[in-house]
C-alpha cells in the first residue's frame, strides 16, 4: 500500500533504443506502481549516444518526465547550450563552474509537494577538474532544506566507493541517492542507517547486447589492439528499461522504501519519434 510520494528515476538513456523502450513502458510503470514524479538522465540519449538535444528534452517532457539530469557528456551537443540557459527541467552537474551555462539542482511539484533534486558529477577517473561534489552538495542543501525536505541526488560518478561514500556522507540528510554513469544496474538498494534510500547505479536503457549501449566489435578491438576506434550506438533488440522506485514520507524526508526495476523487451522497434532529426 502506498504510504508516502512516489520518485521514479530512470537510468541512463542510450540513443534511439533506449529513448522507445522507455516511451513504450513509462505509462505502464507509472500506472502500477503509482508513481508521482518522474527523473530521467538524459545525457546519452542523442542519436550517438552522446549528449541531449532540445528536441529529446521535449520529447521526455511530452512523456511525463519532470526532471532530467545528466554528466559528463552534456556539453556534447551545442544547440543544448542556449535551452540551459534559459530553463531548469533539464540539469547539469552543479559542481562544474558557475559560469557554465544553466544549473545543478532544481524543484518540482508531486502529489502537491515540493520535490528537490540534485545533480552531481565525480571526480574519480572522470578526467574533468570539478569543484568537490560533497562541499558542493553541502552548499546547496542549506539552502534547499528551506525549500522541501524531500531531496534527491543523481550522482553522476565512475566508481562505486566514489558513490558509496557520498551515500554515507549525506545519510539523513537527503531523501535518496541514486548513481548513474556506469549503465550497470547494480544490485545493493537499500535505505541507509539514517533513511537515506540509496542505489549505486540505477542501469540504462538500451541494447543488452551492447557494451552499455554501444556496439560490442569496435570496444572490444579498442581493447585488443589499443587503437581508436569509433564507438556506435546498438540500436538492434532485444532493449532493457532500468531504474529505481523511492517512496518518500513527505513529513520526515526519509525515504520509506527503495525498489529496483527491470523491464526486458524483445520487439520494441524506435521509429523518427526517437532521434534528434
Amino acid at each position: 500500500m502506498k504510504k508516502g510520494i512516489k520518485i521514479l528515476f530512470i537510468g541512463d538513456v542510450v540513443g534511439p533504443l533506449g529513448s522507445a523502450v522507455f516511451q513504450k513502458h513509462i505509462s505502464a510503470i507509472k500506472a502500477k506502481h503509482e508513481i508521482d514524479g518522474v527523473i530521467l538522465n538524459g545525457e546519452n540519449s542523442a542519436s550517438d549516444g552522446k549528449g541531449i538535444t532540445p528536441r529529446k528534452v521535449n520529447f521526455f517532457k511530452h512523456n511525463g518526465v519532470d526532471v532530467i539530469t545528466s554528466g559528463n557528456h552534456i556539453w556534447a551537443k551545442k544547440d543544448i547550450y542556449n535551452y540551459l540557459v534559459h530553463n531548469k527541467d533539464l540539469l547539469r552537474p552543479a559542481n562544474f563552474p558557475s559560469m557554465c551555462p544553466g544549473v545543478g539542482v532544481t524543484t518540482f511539484s508531486a502529489a502537491g509537494k515540493t520535490i528537490g533534486i540534485i545533480n552531481l558529477q565525480g571526480r574519480v577517473f572522470m578526467h574533468q577538474h570539478l569543484d568537490c561534489p560533497f562541499k558542493t552538495a553541502e552548499s546547496i542543501l542549506t539552502y534547499l532544506k528551506t525549500k522541501t525536505n524531500v531531496i534527491f541526488i543523481d550522482f553522476h560518478a565512475e566508481t562505486t566507493s566514489e558513490k558509496i561514500a557520498l551515500g554515507h556522507f549525506l545519510d539523513g540528510q537527503v531523501t535518496g541517492i541514486v548513481g548513474t554513469h556506469t549503465h550497470v544496474q547494480t544490485a545493493d538498494e537499500r535505505i541507509l542507517p539514517h533513511g537515506t534510500g540509496f542505489i549505486t547505479d540505477l542501469g540504462m536503457c538500451g541494447a543488452i547486447n551492447s557494451m552499455i549501449g554501444m556496439k560490442i566489435e569496435p570496444i572490444v578491438n579498442n581493447f585488443v589492439t589499443q587503437m581508436p576506434h569509433k564507438f556506435m550506438v546498438e540500436t538492434s533488440p532485444p532493449a532493457q528499461l532500468c531504474g529505481a522506485i523511492i517512496e518518500a514520507d513527505p513529513d520526515t524526508g526519509n525515504a520509506l522504501s527503495i525498489e529496483r526495476i527491470k523491464i526486458i523487451d524483445d520487439t520494441v522497434q524506435f521509429n523518427s519519434d526517437h532521434t534528434d532529426a
